[in-house]
């Protein structure tokens, strides 16, 4: 019989009817995952002993009369930066390539423990830096939509395997756009929580102060039902928050008519795909048929988002990569001196794009340097939260583009890097002020390249943006 194996509650139906077991399931996936991932490199590495594992542990489950886990019997995938114990976590790097972490990610832990199969591990830029998924040391992903194309980035292989049918949903992190952009230019939802609403215990940091961790899925709803199970207060996370977690998927249903929208000009800028514009524009109409109110709105520092945004996530990488010295762990080139050793294993190890962050954030933290970037770069990150602060005072909800331009060919961009930091556009902004943001797809443009429209909410409101997103694509928000 025929089932829906693309959504959460089709698989739950399926297993707990017994018109399904969780390890026939599982072998389905695999079979497809070895049929397509060779041309879409979407996996780096996969895990079928410990799904096997757990889809016996379901099956035994059902087999016992005993009630289904939330996630019970899902298959999900994992981005290659969330350690994950007994599995290979290279963060799409050289220097990680060997590298087995002891332990797993609370948001591994979490969907394990609610019941989800773990796939396997996705490719991604290398430590989450690009916007297209073509600076991973193991390829380039490869758009499932448009096979010349690139997914987005950095989470673009976790994107990619949902949008493929190669998982049902995928954990995917957002530093400055890297769940949201993906999951416009492979048309699927994707969300960014607050910051501290997921804990990055186990995230292979990038920028500490913007890293975030979050869902890839095939609908609204089923995105809400990973991030009700990974959200939450963490122990061994200081910065994640003890705010109690909302029931996500009941909070989606709740009408939107009355809910005022807020539409920055600043953000329709020039440099807009004028097909985007044209979407995200039918977009908001569509919002407005469902009752709810456009204001416009300004958000004055916008134009220095993305120098704030390649100061500060260029400073924390360059700390937070230090670490990587061939002594503790990872590649290893030997010399005889020890400057001679970080210098060979760093150079072997590091891609361009990692070398050239490092490289910007160590001269903006230097000596004479450090006030005329690093500190003013913070105090107009503490602008661009203001402005958003501001607009909340005025709106529920905060409706842009998430990117200005559809997925572009790969190869296209890699010689521009200042181009492909612009693509981040609409997307960093949101990161800088710590608010959530979810990409819902918004139609097609040029036959079939998918747009996303962003919905932005104010701090630890993800129920509204949620709610928002639930409405929009029930009301055919993809088709536009």
């Amino acid at each position: 019989m025929k089932t829906n194996w693309t959504t959460i509650d089709g698989i739950r139906e399926a297993l707990t009817a017994r018109k399904l077991k969780a390890r026939e399931l599982t072998t389905d996936f695999y079979i497809k995952i070895n049929r397509r991932n060779p041309e879409l490199n979407a996996y780096l590495e996969l895990s079928p002993e410990r799904a096997y594992a757990q889809a016996d542990k379901i099956d035994a489950l059902i087999a016992a009369g005993k009630p289904l886990p939330p996630l019970g019997g899902v298959p999900v995938a994992i981005k290659d930066v969330l350690s994950t114990r007994g599995i290979t976590t290279t963060c799409g790097s050289k220097i990680l390539e060997n590298y087995v972490p002891p332990y797993d990610a609370t948001a591994v832990a979490r969907l394990e423990q609610a019941g989800a199969i773990i796939l396997g591990k996705t490719n991604c830029d290398e430590f989450a830096m690009g916007s297209s998924n073509e600076n991973s040391a193991y390829g380039a992903v490869k758009n499932p939509v448009a096979m010349d194309r690139v997914p987005g980035g950095s989470s673009g292989g976790s994107a990619a395997a949902v949008a493929a049918g190669l998982a049902v949903a995928s954990l995917g992190t957002d530093t400055g756009g890297s769940i949201r952009q993906p999951g416009a230019l492979c048309g699927i939802p994707a969300m960014m929580g607050s910051y501290g609403r997921v804990s990055r215990y186990g995230l292979i940091a990038f920028a500490s102060s913007l890293d975030r961790i979050g869902p890839f899925a095939n609908n609204v709803k089923d995105v809400a039902a990973i991030l009700q199970t990974i959200a939450g207060r963490d122990p061994n996370d200081s910065t994640s928050t003890t705010a109690p977690v909302p029931v996500y998927t009941e909070e989606i249903t709740k009408p939107v008519k009355g809910l005022r929208i807020g539409i920055p000009g600043d953000y329709f800028a020039e440099g807009m795909d004028s097909g985007v514009r044209n979407k995200v524009e039918k977009g908001i109409e569509l919002l407005k048929r469902l009752g709810c109110e456009p204001v416009e709105i300004r958000m004055p520092h916008t134009d220095y988002a993305i120098a704030t945004y390649y100061i500060i996530a260029t400073a924390e990488a360059s700390s937070n990569l230090a670490r990587y010295d061939g002594v503790r762990y990872g590649l290893r080139v030997d010399d005889p001196t020890l400057i001679g050793m970080y210098r060979k294993t760093r150079g072997a190890g590091f891609g361009a794009e990692v070398k050239r962050r490092i490289v910007l954030g160590t001269y903006v933290l230097s000596a004479g340097y450090y006030d005329a970037y690093y500190l003013k770069g913070q105090k107009v990150r503490t602008l661009i939260a203001q402005d958003f602060r501001d607009a909340f005072e005025k709106v529920d909800a905060i409706v842009t583009p998430t990117s200005p331009i559809p997925a572009f060919k790969l190869g296209e961009k890699t010689d521009d890097p200042l181009k492909m930091y612009l693509a981040d556009i609409y997307t960093v902004t949101g990161s800088l002020a710590g608010i959530p943001g979810i990409s819902v797809p918004c139609g097609k443009v040029a036959g079939a390249l998918p747009v996303g429209l962003q919905l932005f909410g104010p701090a630890f409101g993800e129920s509204r943006i949620l709610q928002l997103a639930y409405a929009f694509e029930q009301a055919g928000g993809a088709d536009l």
